[in-house]
Formats: C-alpha cells, sequence, structure tokens
C-alpha cells in the first residue's frame, strides 16, 4: 500500500500527491478478494470438508493449499508498503465550452521494491465523459509511467477532477485493494467566445489616449506634483507657486491619459429570460457577454462585470475606475459563487492584470446562474457612483419600471449599447412573462438614450455586434450623440 506523501503544485500545473496509506484491519482487506480469489478460498473449504468426511488426507492437503494460497495474497499484499507518488497536469485548465482539455498524469514508484500491477482511475464528472481507467505493468524502483485522457464539456462550469485511485493487486489475481490519492484539481469550462470585428461607435473611446479625461497626478491646481526643470522643458509649464516655495525652477508633470472604461452588463434575473440548455437566451447573452469582455480587455480597455444585482468591489482599479479591482470579490477562484450573480470586477493598469482581471472574469462567467432579483436595481447604484464611460447591456425581458431604470443608467455613461432578447421569440409558449412588449421596449429605450439592438434567435453574435455601429433603427433618439465623448471603439 502507499505512503502518504503530497507536494504542493499551482492551479493546472503538477501536484505530487501520495495515495494514503490505508492500513484497515485484515477485514477490510479480505473484503478485497476478486471473484478468482473467493472461488478458490471455497473451493479449498468444500475440499477440507469432504475430506474430512471420507477420510481423505490427500484431498485434506489439496483443501488447505487452495483456502490458504488467497488468505497468503491478501496478508501480502495488505502488509507490503508501496510508495507511489501521482501528479495530475492540466493543458490547459480553462477551456471555452465545446473544447478539450488533456489531463496528463504520472505515477512514480518512490520505494526500492518494485510495484505489482497497478489500474489506475480518476474520478471526472459524468459531463465531461467516462471515467478513465488505466492498467500499468509492474513499475521498476525510480520508475515512471505516464498516462493521458481527454476531457470535454459542451456545458459552462467548474467541474473537480480526482481524486486518483489506484488499485493494488497480487500476481495470482486473487486480491485487490483500493488506494485513493487525495488531490484534486479543478477544470475551468467558460463560456465559448467569439472573435468581433471592428466597430466605431460615436460617444465611446479606443483604449489608452483616446478618452477625453486626461488627469494630472493629481486633481486640482493646489494639488499637482510638481517636479524640477530640466533642460529642454517648456517654460510654459514652470509652476510658478511650487518655484517659490522650493527656491528652484519647478514645472508640472506630463498629464497621463486616461485609459478607456467599460462595463459590461449581465443581466441575469431568472424572471428575464425564457428557455434553458446551451442554445436557450440565457446561455447566448453569458457568451457574448464573455465576448465583448475579452474584445474589450484585449484592445486596451478598463473593463468591469456587473450584473442586475450589481455588488460593487471596493478600492481603486486604476485610472480613476471606481469600484473596480483587478481582482474584485471573487478572490483567488475567480467567482464569487456558485449560483447568482457576480459582482464588479476590473482590470487594472497593467497588461498582465488585465488578463488575469480578464481570467477572472471569464471563470466569473463560467458559473453564474440566474438570480433571484426583481429588477437592475442592483446595476443603477452601482454606476451611479459615477462612470462617463462605455455601457454594454445584455438584456432580457423588461417591464415599464425596469426600462425606467435602464433609462436612469444611459445618463451615467458616455455611450450605451443595448442588445435586447425577446422571450417570446426564443423561447414561444415556455409560460407567460411580464414585459413590455419588444417593439415599445425597444422604442423606449432609443428614447432614453440607448443603441438598442434586437438580437434573434440564434443570432451570430459578430453580425449583431456590426449592426451597434450602423446608423438606422438601432441609433437612440436624436442621432445618439454622447455628450462630451467622440472617436470610436474597436
Amino acid at each position: 500500500m502507499a505512503d502518504a506523501h503530497r507536494g504542493p503544485g499551482p492551479r493546472g500545473g503538477v501536484a505530487g500527491d501520495e495515495a494514503d496509506d490505508g492500513r484497515g484491519t485484515l477485514r477490510a482487506a479480505l473484503g478485497g478478494l476478486t471473484t478468482r480469489g473467493r472461488s478458490f478460498l471455497a473451493a479449498g473449504i468444500a475440499a477440507a470438508i469432504c475430506a474430512y468426511v471420507l477420510g481423505q488426507a490427500d484431498l485434506l492437503r489439496v483443501g488447505l493449499l487452495l483456502a490458504v494460497l488467497p488468505l497468503v495474497c491478501v496478508a501480502a499484499l495488505h502488509r507490503t508498503r508501496h510508495r507511489v507518488v501521482g501528479t495530475r497536469r492540466l493543458s490547459p485548465s480553462r477551456v471555452p465550452a465545446g473544447s478539450e482539455a488533456r489531463v496528463h498524469l504520472r505515477v512514480d514508484n518512490a520505494s526500492r521494491l518494485p510495484s505489482g500491477l497497478l489500474m489506475l482511475q480518476d474520478r471526472v464528472p459524468y459531463v465531461l465523459g467516462p471515467r478513465p481507467r488505466f492498467v500499468l505493468d509492474r513499475v521498476e524502483p525510480g520508475g515512471r509511467r505516464e498516462v493521458s485522457y481527454r476531457v470535454r464539456s459542451d456545458l459552462r462550469g467548474r467541474y473537480p477532477l480526482g481524486p486518483l485511485q489506484m488499485r493494488l493487486a497480487d500476481p495470482f489475481g486473487m486480491c485487490e485493494l483500493t488506494r485513493s490519492f487525495r488531490a484534486h484539481d479543478t477544470l475551468v469550462v467558460i463560456p465559448r467566445t467569439q472573435a468581433l470585428p471592428p466597430l466605431r461607435l460615436t460617444g465611446a473611446a479606443s483604449g489608452y489616449g483616446d478618452g477625453r479625461q486626461r488627469s494630472l497626478a493629481q486633481a486640482g491646481e493646489d494639488d499637482v506634483l510638481p517636479r524640477g526643470y530640466r533642460h529642454g522643458d517648456d517654460l510654459r509649464r514652470v509652476h510658478w507657486r511650487s518655484t517659490a516655495r522650493y527656491g528652484e525652477l519647478m514645472v508640472r508633470r506630463e498629464e497621463q491619459p486616461q485609459r478607456a472604461r467599460a462595463s459590461v452588463l449581465l443581466d441575469t434575473r431568472r424572471s428575464a429570460f425564457r428557455g434553458s440548455g446551451p442554445e436557450s437566451a440565457f446561455e447566448w447573452a453569458v457568451a457574448a457577454a464573455a465576448s465583448a469582455l475579452a474584445h474589450l480587455v484585449e484592445r486596451g480597455f478598463a473593463v468591469r462585470l456587473l450584473t442586475d444585482e450589481g455588488g460593487a468591489t471596493p478600492g481603486d482599479g486604476g485610472d480613476g475606475f471606481p469600484g473596480a479591482s483587478p481582482f474584485g470579490s471573487f478572490g483567488s477562484s475567480g467567482a464569487s459563487r456558485a449560483s447568482g450573480s457576480a459582482g464588479a470586477c476590473g482590470s487594472s493598469g497593467s497588461e498582465h492584470a488585465s488578463a488575469e482581471a480578464a481570467g477572472l472574469m471569464l471563470d466569473t462567467l463560467a458559473v453564474v446562474e440566474h438570480s433571484d432579483a426583481s429588477g437592475l436595481g442592483g446595476a443603477h447604484e452601482v454606476l451611479r457612483g459615477g462612470h462617463e464611460g462605455l455601457l454594454l447591456a445584455f438584456l432580457g425581458d423588461l417591464d415599464e419600471e425596469q426600462v425606467a431604470v435602464a433609462a436612469a443608467m444611459r445618463r451615467r455613461s458616455g455611450a450605451a449599447v443595448a442588445f435586447v432578447l425577446d422571450g417570446e421569440e426564443w423561447a414561444p409558449g415556455a409560460g407567460p412573462v411580464r414585459a413590455t412588449p419588444f417593439t415599445e421596449r425597444l422604442r423606449l429605450l432609443r428614447e432614453a438614450g440607448w443603441t438598442a439592438v434586437p438580437v434573434p434567435p440564434g443570432a451570430d453574435l459578430a453580425q449583431v455586434w456590426q449592426r451597434a455601429g450602423q446608423p438606422g433603427d438601432t441609433q437612440p433618439a436624436g442621432g445618439g450623440a454622447a455628450t462630451g465623448f467622440s472617436g470610436g471603439w474597436s
């Protein structure tokens, strides 16, 4: 049996783990007798009884041999101590829905004795496929064996892999004992993302330096941080008040470019969507929000993810983005909770932090589920703190009250695009829903300043995305100009 020893390993990396020693009672070991072992034991006992009744000494010897052999195998396997180390590596640990990930297993014999026949079985959820099983021949001392298998899921989520189980067998096949490793890994299946085409939209900035807001080192004339004059500095930048204070020529610091900001709002209300399954309206909205997040982060936006329940995070994620933090309220796991809606998450100024923030937001979307909220009030409260960036919303059915809340959210953003899904079209006859008629809903949103884009069932996201930048019936009333903004987002 195996000793307990385990080494740390990063998520998706290699983690060493030895099976538990499993030194249970001899009765538990007897429970590991195979069909062959039980047959030998029963035949031996029967032969011994017949020998006693018939008085045949030779038959008694045969019976004792048949009965003792499986017991000896049980005792030997129970006393044998194998040091077998198992490691698991996921490649990759985060995959889009419908894509395959490969799981690599490695078994090392850390003892001084060769192992017997090893049978490995890894525990995986049924959604990922059948449970993989492997048979390994005798492993020499210090030797290793490597095997791998593939997993795939069409449903997003977080799926545990492991722990790995190992079955030890004696050379005669009389007894098998199961030992379990303790370590397990998690495979994150994120929503399937789609590459989006470049898009120009009045009212949004396009990454670094294109926004209308630029800030000095500190806000306010009195709080500006000057620096010493350097040869070649423009004399028009001399800060006379600081020069008088420090007794040397001081100039204002260069203005720092403001990073363009965007919020992606995902409506997760249970009452806003009908139907279920991979082709449902809600799953389309989740995948579309993931694609939009990836698209904006790739183009240098400071992005945060909101849902109808809001849940803004404390702190500042950089670039003056209120309530945005690189890791948000999700912690290291990247998910606020397995059900319900995510809070707010934002990207920081560095490229690495942006990639980490994007990964965390995608992890959140991997487990987001319907919320029991009755409206969009939570998201409105977050946006009331001031934003003036781009707002992308993926909305389900709305009644008049929620349309009014959406109109109020539009007033806090520089440009707002709403991708609106009609539950009656996506799931006809799925049940009554209190909602404003779809055409009326679009009209009210456009009058409030939204660029409202209808999303038909099974629509291609790239085509719907392009409609947001085309003039016509998707544009808000009055031409859709957003005060104080110009340029585009792509």
